[in-house]
């Protein structure tokens, strides 16, 4: 069993999804006897790409703000050997600034 068809992740899979259930509504005796069988494995197919490509784009923008996260913390540690105290306090701020930022940004294309 899959997960909901018609969802806005799916988009580039609607044709399919709409052969398969075009084939579901010609009765149960038709889907009994494996006339949609072709179309499911298309649609499962379909569904397998499009869950990949998502999984890749999610995987390449966890890389992206890792690295910017490494980059902030080495900012920092380079303003805490400089300077010290106050400055690990403002390096600290900053990195909770940028955090909420990537955050926000994140939940926004989703």
């Amino acid at each position: 069993m899959h997960s909901h068809l018609h969802t806005s992740y799916n988009a580039n899979c609607e044709e399919i999804m709409t052969a398969l259930d075009e084939c579901h509504a010609k009765g149960f005796l038709h889907k009994v006897i494996g006339s949609c069988n072709d179309i499911k494995v298309d649609v499962n197919k379909c569904l397998s790409a499009e869950r990949y490509e998502r999984a890749k784009r999610n995987r390449e923008e966890a890389r992206n703000n890792r690295r910017r996260m490494e980059e902030i913390w080495a900012k920092e540690r380079e303003l805490d050997q400089e300077q010290g105290g106050p400055a690990l306090a403002a390096a600290r701020a900053a990195t909770a600034a940028a955090a909420a930022a990537n955050a926000s940004a994140s939940a926004a294309k989703q």
